[in-house]
Formats: structure tokens, C-alpha cells, sequence
């Protein structure tokens, strides 16, 4: 019996706004959602939650931002943070991925949108949100750089 369509939901974390993309485990590709805005409180969880409500992902992915020559980013401190949030908030396994260069890949893909005719000016949501998406299908291709899990009984990240 064929295994039943997962879906899931990606975020690209940065200091201004989240990027957010939607994809399932049937055709293996993700769509940009839209963003969420970071303010001086952190996230805007509501639309976060929103999003999760609304798709009723099985798993979350987070972008994980390693440098050129592979060391940690200056952020990843920050998404692991926002990662076991994540995790704490929805009770659901969470999936670090290496997101290296995948804000250029997303404006390249964006910019060939444009040149085939789309005329609306490209802002930087949409690239957060189209970087999402990359993260989500480089997950849904095998790449995995960390995985975190939700013990639900104390609502408390792990790990693993």
C-alpha cells in the first residue's frame, strides 16, 4: 500500500522576517507561503501558528545557516533558538537543513519568472519565502543536517 502524502512546512529564519514554504512527500516540491515579520518582540508567532494550523504540517524544517567553507553561521545560535520554539510551540519533529546559498538560488529562480513574463516586482519576502522552498525540497531530496524532536508529554525539544 502506497504511503500515505505527508505535508510539510519550511522556514528561513532571518532577523527581519521568516520566510515560509509549504511542500508534500507526493511530488517532493514546495511552494513559497507568505512570510512572517520578526519585530523587537521576536517572530510573529500568531502568523506562524497560522500557517501551521491552516496545513497541518507533519513535520517543520528550518534552514540552517553554515558559511562557504562549511562552519556555523552567525545565526545559527539564533535558529536553533527559533527551531526548538518551533518545536516546543507545535509538538512536531522539527529538521535542520544546510541552507547555503539557497537566497541566490531562489532570486536566480525568481528572476527567470520574471524574464518569462510575471511583472511584479520581486520584494524581499518573496525571496525569503522562495528560499523556504528551496530548504523544503532539499530536505524532501534526503539532505539533512539535524534532527529535532518534540517529547510531548513535557512539550520540550530534544535532540536527536
Amino acid at each position: 500500500m502506497p504511503e500515505a502524502v505527508q505535508i510539510l512546512l519550511a522556514f528561513d529564519f532571518g532577523l527581519k522576517r521568516i520566510g515560509i514554504a509549504a511542500g508534500d512527500t507526493l511530488t517532493a516540491q514546495a511552494s513559497p507561503r507568505p512570510a512572517a515579520a520578526v519585530g523587537a518582540g521576536g517572530p510573529d508567532w500568531t502568523a506562524i501558528g497560522r500557517e501551521v494550523r491552516s496545513l497541518k504540517p507533519v513535520r517543520l524544517v528550518v534552514g540552517a545557516p553554515y558559511n562557504v567553507d562549511g562552519t556555523a553561521g552567525a545565526l545559527l545560535p539564533s535558529v536553533r533558538r527559533f527551531a526548538h520554539e518551533l518545536a516546543r510551540r507545535f509538538a512536531l519533529p522539527v529538521s535542520l537543513v544546510d541552507e547555503r546559498f539557497s537566497s541566490l538560488e531562489a532570486s536566480a529562480t525568481l528572476k527567470v519568472r520574471r524574464s518569462g513574463g510575471e511583472r511584479r516586482r520581486t520584494c524581499r519576502a518573496d525571496i525569503d519565502s522562495a528560499a523556504a522552498a528551496v530548504i523544503l525540497e532539499r530536505w524532501l531530496s534526503g539532505e539533512r543536517t539535524e534532527e529535532l524532536d518534540v517529547d510531548t508529554k513535557t512539550s520540550k525539544a530534544k535532540k536527536s
